[in-house]
């Protein structure tokens, strides 16, 4: 099921890969690095949600 917590980690995600693709083409190689940080942090919130999310929906 999608809630509020699924959206916000995708458009997060979402925010930085265009980040990291801003900073390609601007070659500004701390807004690629913040941009990747982003992503991996997104990534992360989203792998700990479905981890306790697959917990607390036994049921299904």
């Amino acid at each position: 099921m999608v809630d509020k917590e699924d959206i916000k980690n995708e458009a997060d995600r979402l925010a930085g890969k265009a980040k990291e693709k801003v900073g390609d083409v601007t070659e500004n190689r701390s807004m690629q690095a913040e941009g990747i940080a982003q992503e991996v942090a997104a990534n992360a919130r989203q792998a700990g949600k479905e981890f306790t999310d697959s917990f607390t929906d036994s049921d299904e």
